[in-house]
């Protein structure tokens, strides 16, 4: 029904046609569509994390075992809305808190990747399989990337002097009403959209531009089923951009529909939002280039993976 309304507006209302038809109704279709998506699942698993907080995570991994502690960091990530930057705060009070370095690495790569937002756009843009193979792989890296970090003994390689807390963590517990868990749900919802709306803006109209202008064959060359070397060239692209997957989702969406090989397109999404330049800068501040190389070298070799075997499953 939103389609053939979009079509209505875009072909009998301002009489468009061809190709800026097409751009203009990608643009109107899908901003509409994403911000929808982003209200409606953000607000459903926002109100899921009014049972959850962080003091409560970070009682119950210390002293627990490594793997175990991966394992769990890593699916705590998916209900922490960070981009790769956001998430260095709680990354440093993991290590405040005496969690192995390991398991806080499993953090701060899970938390930019599999967050909410993400999984409301792969949702609703790929379907649920999709999502879910997404998520699993997600985790996969996140989980394997923070044990062998933790596995290697590199704690003498961060650079901040971080006082550890005194004493054990307690499980801090929070009792609210449904009301308060609905208005923070619906607070928190609002302030998240407030900050990524012009990120989605951004990102579909270049989707927009790449749908309606830029010609399939090219796609299909650069990053198609048929290169081997898609996925690498997708992560290295990557790496030197700097966005959430609100602002990058769109045009993945675009690009896997011009030709793109999927595996090569979620590899260069998981580039963007699990690793980035500013967020090495501020790392260098607090990790030594060494660990901050080893991290980006294990994940970015995790990522090329699942490109290939993303690639090869569908």
């Amino acid at each position: 029904m939103w389609k053939e309304a979009v079509d209505l507006l875009t072909q009998e209302y301002f009489g468009l046609t061809g190709r800026i038809d097409d751009t203009v109704n990608f643009f109107i279709y899908d901003t509409v569509k994403i911000w929808f998506l982003l209200i409606t699942i953000i607000f459903v698993v926002s109100y899921l994390r009014t049972h959850f907080n962080t003091e409560y995570v970070r009682a119950h991994l210390q002293g627990k075992s490594q793997f175990y502690g991966n394992v769990l960091a890593a699916l705590f990530g998916i209900i922490t809305p960070f981009c790769s930057c956001s998430a260095i705060p709680l990354f440093l009070g993991f290590i405040q808190a005496r969690i192995p370095l390991g398991v806080t690495f499993s953090f701060l790569i899970s938390s930019p990747m599999n967050n909410e937002i993400a999984i409301a756009l792969l949702f609703g843009l790929f379907g649920w399989k999709i999502t879910a193979i997404y998520i699993g792989f997600g985790l996969l890296v996140a989980i394997l990337g923070g044990y062998l970090i933790g596995r290697m003994s590199m704690e003498k390689y961060i650079l901040l002097d971080v006082t550890p807390m005194e004493g054990e963590l307690g499980e801090v517990k929070i009792t609210l009403t449904f009301r308060q868990r609905v208005q923070e749900a619906w607070a928190y919802t609002w302030d998240i959209f407030k900050k990524i709306w012009p990120y989605v803006l951004i990102g579909v109209g270049i989707g927009a531009l790449i749908h309606g202008y830029v010609p399939s064959d090219t796609i299909v060359k650069i990053a198609g089923p048929n290169n081997p070397f898609a996925p690498l060239i997708a992560v290295l692209a990557g790496i030197p951009m700097y966005s959430n997957a609100a602002g990058v989702m769109p045009l993945i969406e675009v690009l896997t529909a011009k030709g793109m090989a999927l595996g090569t397109a979620l590899s260069f999404m998981m580039a963007i939002t699990a690793l980035s330049l500013p967020e090495a800068m501020i790392l260098k501040r607090i990790l030594h280039l060494r660990l901050i190389a080893l991290f980006f070298g294990i994940v970015g070799a995790g990522i090329i993976c699942i490109g290939y075997l993303f690639n090869l499953i569908l």
